[in-house]
């Protein structure tokens, strides 16, 4: 579900679609709590606050900027709040609050990317198990491991014509069993 949608949730009352939105930005708003406060309980007590607060001003969000700026505008607003009445104000710039919020994206962005592969690698693997052996072999020999059409040849006894459509074979029937899940990821994903 995307993150429009799930604010809409939210503002109709959906506690589950706000836990959603507090469980992705929960690390980001806790980090720059803790890069401006520096007291982990302090940074910890002020980025529950932060998500009070977008809770009880979520029906007067608009969706006429992305959530996570809206949310990070609050933060920044609470943690100078917070300083202030702590006695240490420190002036927060918008230079520092972008640098923070692009490598905080970064971060979270390589995260995904990482979990993304890693699911897709299981996926493939998993399919790959599936496959019957003389299929599975050949792909696991040439896609997985590496191996070239000659090598292939002489360590399966097969002719280069048999090794070639075999693994033509084994990589369409991949492609058939994988199409319905890549395929939800909106492209075409080459083997």
């Amino acid at each position: 579900m995307d993150e429009k949608q799930l604010v809409r949730l939210a503002q109709d009352g959906s506690q589950a679609a706000f836990e959603e939105l507090v469980t992705k930005y929960q690390s980001k708003v806790f980090s720059m709590a803790m890069s401006f406060i520096r007291n982990r309980e302090a940074a910890d007590d002020a980025a529950q606050e932060v998500f009070l607060k977008a809770y009880l001003a979520l029906p007067k969000f608009h969706l006429k900027s992305e959530f996570g700026t809206w949310l990070y505008r609050i933060a920044i607003n609470h943690i100078k709040d917070v300083l202030r009445k702590r006695g240490r104000a420190r002036e927060v710039s918008l230079d520092d609050v972008r640098k923070l919020s692009i490598a905080d994206e970064n971060a979270l962005e390589k995260a995904e990317a990482e979990r993304e592969t890693e699911a897709r690698k299981n996926l493939v693997q998993g399919f790959v198990q599936g496959l019957p052996e003389k299929y599975r072999v050949i792909v696991t020999l040439r896609d997985i491991q590496g191996l070239p059409y000659e090598e292939l040849s002489q360590v399966l006894h097969l002719s280069p014509g048999t090794v070639d459509s075999r693994l033509h074979r084994a990589r369409r029937m991949l492609r058939t069993k994988l199409a319905p899940h890549l395929g939800q990821e909106g492209g075409s994903h080459e083997m």
